[in-house]
């Protein structure tokens, strides 16, 4: 199988009308996907996204476009024979690498063409991505994950004997989540700019659908919070999860005061409660919780492997939230997992985006199978927002991810909608823009 050309499209959802996704860093963002398609001479097609909020997300569509040339007239073999060289292969040209290196816009792109492979390579297998991962073997792991800059945290031997340890036992893990599916939390009612009466009918909505674990944003105003922390709280009962999300607006020391009031709410987390970027910063906002039950999450916004390494390192975070697209792809992703597992922290993947919750089931799911075996106290984010526009939706029964079936990454969306919403030229952009 040979890939013949390479389509990337900017996609973007007008979600800032309804303030769907908003939080205190973000107040209008519009759900969007730079997205990738590969063609291949067969008529099997590859696709892949990375997950923006709008503006901006052209610079991603051109920066797929500039890792084109590495892509056309390669046949799939030539990737999958070796898939940590080919993941070295993306992220090697010296003069793209030098606009990240493995971070940013470049590295968004990075994330959509290689997530687009993987889907390419799963649909030739026949499989869903979670078992085209779940069936290789622990060595076949090790040798698609880039160990490049982490083997101070993790050995590729230490790799293969955590993967080894669980090799026996992956049948009983599938056949659980086969029949159980995996256990989500619900971000739709805590969105920042909802009134508080939606927040009220959404959190009794949520329960009368089975969900027992709900995620509030914070960080704008104190004093709303603890009201609308106060609000969920009543709703949802004193037995069931909450979560907290400020999305990097406070400083390190306005960050420990600030969720110290929220304390008697007794938030499972405090999600990205400073820059992204601050290890140390999350470091010591982590410690300062010790013994609170509550503790920090963070990783929507983390670079790369290397930045997950120094937050384990460090023991800055609680729960590890990795991104289906922000860092390299499944690539990378398993290398993050492999480091969650060794330092015993939960994954809790974020999937607030359009595309973010069809992509990182399949993570969680694999992980489960192969890596932790273990779902205790973890959670896959769920929003209710573009599943429609996709051709397999995830589908979510009793609060848990039922595992998708078809072959693939879950992620190609229909016709119709890239029709619609590819920007500025879709039927909707048109009317909406008058170009």
């Amino acid at each position: 199988m040979k890939i013949t050309d390479l389509i990337a499209l900017d996609v973007r959802y007008p979600t800032s009308l309804q303030r769907d996704g908003s939080d205190a860093m973000n107040p209008d963002p519009d759900y969007s996907a730079a997205y990738v398609i590969l063609k291949t001479d067969t008529g099997l097609e590859g696709h892949g996204l990375t997950f923006t909020i709008g503006r901006g997300n052209e610079l991603v569509v051109a920066a797929i476009q500039a890792l084109e040339p590495y892509l056309r007239n390669k046949r799939l073999a030539e990737f999958t024979q070796d898939l940590g060289a080919f993941y070295s292969y993306i992220v090697g040209d010296s003069q793209l690498r030098w606009i990240g290196p493995e971070k940013g816009v470049m590295h968004l792109a990075t994330a959509a063409v290689i997530n687009a492979v993987w889907d390419l390579y799963a649909k030739a297998q026949g499989k869903p991505l979670w078992k085209l991962l779940a069936d290789m073997t622990p060595a076949e792991i090790v040798r698609a994950t880039p160990f490049r800059y982490i083997t101070d945290a993790i050995t590729p031997d230490e790799a293969l004997a955590l993967l080894e340890r669980l090799e026996a036992s992956k049948p009983q893990r599938e056949a659980e989540i086969r029949a159980k599916g995996y256990p989500a939390y619900t971000t739709s009612a805590g969105w920042l700019g909802y009134p508080d009466e939606k927040i009220r009918r959404l959190c009794r909505e949520g329960l009368a659908l089975g969900w027992t674990a709900f995620k509030l944003k914070v960080g704008r105003d104190l004093q709303d919070d603890l009201r609308r922390c106060a609000i969920v709280r009543e709703e949802i009962g004193p037995e069931r999860v909450l979560m907290v999300d400020a999305n990097q607006v406070w400083d390190v020391h306005q960050a420990i005061e600030w969720v110290r009031h929220l304390l008697p709410f007794r938030p499972l987390w405090i999600e990205e409660p400073t820059s992204p970027d601050d290890i140390l910063g999350h470091a010591a906002i982590n410690q300062a919780l010790e013994g609170t039950g509550t503790r920090v999450a963070t990783g929507e916004h983390v670079h790369n492997r290397v930045m997950f390494k120094q937050l384990l390192q460090a023991g800055a975070v609680g729960f590890c939230q990795i991104d289906a697209a922000r860092v390299g792809g499944v690539s990378e992703n398993l290398a993050i997992l492999l480091m969650a597992a060794k330092f015993g922290v939960k994954v809790c993947p974020h999937a607030g985006g359009v595309g973010l919750c069809e992509y990182v089931q399949h993570l969680s799911i694999f992980d489960h199978i192969a890596v932790s075996g273990s779902m205790e106290g973890r959670y896959i984010e769920y929003v209710d927002h573009l599943h429609e526009h996709f051709v397999e939706p995830v589908i979510i029964h009793n609060a848990h991810y039922q595992a998708p079936l078809q072959p693939g990454y879950s992620i190609e969306m229909k016709p119709a909608s890239l029709a619609a919403y590819t920007y500025p030229h879709g039927s909707y952009w048109k009317s909406v823009l008058k170009v």
